[in-house]
């Protein structure tokens, strides 16, 4: 009953004006940032890990910042999936180098974990024509599990795989010339994982971008969305030259590399209550 209620209200925030409901997500994620304590250490945590340069006072405001957006991107889906298709094109501003979408070319776009992840999901399947896929974490609520997936099936052409779906039909769309929409930047634990620098901290990654890159004979392009008053820009980059190359754990490395400088231009909006850090090599000790 709880989850059908959530889904109404839902809705009902999809008809009122931006500003409001940014307005509610700020005040309800200053309410979780104090009584959410388990989770507000965990993203202590990660900027203490991987902003060591800066004092107790910033991180613990970029912390405080970090659940505001985190609250007002969840807040957005109500628009993102239940308000007039007008509405969510005028809130979605496509950016950059547009061209690399154009064709038929076999494309995995980097989608890292920002908070826009479905703002950016949903510009670009409603915004343009191309067949899209992306893997989907099942929910373990049914009536939840079937709102999400309603609401990133709501426009254009696409598919979802699950998060352990084999990967010969995910490559095998990429090679038809579907765009995948890869997020391979989060802990998935040491299996298949390589241990390399995140901020300088070893983090079990996987290698999914520069593989199925490589077996997709596909493009690498990123795909950034940012937080705006005015909803969200999905920022198009141009494609990596050179990726992937033979040497997987190198290209995964290169990976958080790259993803490290994107997140610099907006720290507050990373997924940093997720704990990246987790699984440890061999012999190391937690660090939750």
């Amino acid at each position: 009953m709880l989850s059908y209620l959530g889904i109404v209200f839902m809705r009902l925030l999809a008809l009122l004006p931006l500003s409001w409901v940014r307005g509610l997500g700020w005040l309800v994620g200053v309410l979780l940032f104090h009584l959410v304590r388990s989770r507000r250490r965990i993203a202590e945590t990660n900027l203490a890990l991987c902003f060591p340069q800066k004092s107790a006072a910033e991180r613990r405001a970029m912390t405080r910042q970090v659940f505001i957006r985190f609250v007002q991107a969840w807040l957005d889906r109500g628009w993102l999936w239940h308000a007039a298709p007008e509405v969510t094109k005028r809130r979605l501003r496509m950016t950059g180098d547009l061209a690399q979408l154009a064709g038929e070319a076999p494309t995995v776009l980097f989608a890292p974990h920002f908070v826009g992840l479905d703002a950016g999901a949903t510009a670009l399947s409603q915004q343009i024509p191309r067949r899209y896929t992306t893997l989907y974490a099942k929910q373990s609520n049914p009536v939840v599990d079937e709102w999400i997936k309603k609401g990133r099936l709501r426009f254009g052409e696409v598919r979802l795989f699950g998060r352990f779906s084999e990967m010969k039909p995910i490559v095998a769309s990429l090679r038809a010339g579907e765009v995948l929409y890869l997020l391979p930047d989060m802990d998935f634990g040491a299996k298949d994982a390589f241990f390399v620098p995140f901020y300088g901290v070893s983090a079990a990654t996987l290698p999914s971008l520069p593989r199925f890159a490589r077996l997709g004979r596909a493009k690498v392009v990123p795909v950034l969305t940012r937080m705006t008053p005015e909803g969200y820009d999905v920022e198009i980059l141009p494609a990596w030259t050179d990726y992937p190359t033979q040497d997987v754990e190198a290209d995964t490395a290169l990976m958080n590399q790259r993803l490290q400088s994107y997140i610099d231009t907006m720290p507050e909006q990373y997924f940093w209550v997720h704990k990246r850090f987790k699984t440890r090599p061999p012999g190391e000790p937690g660090v939750y």
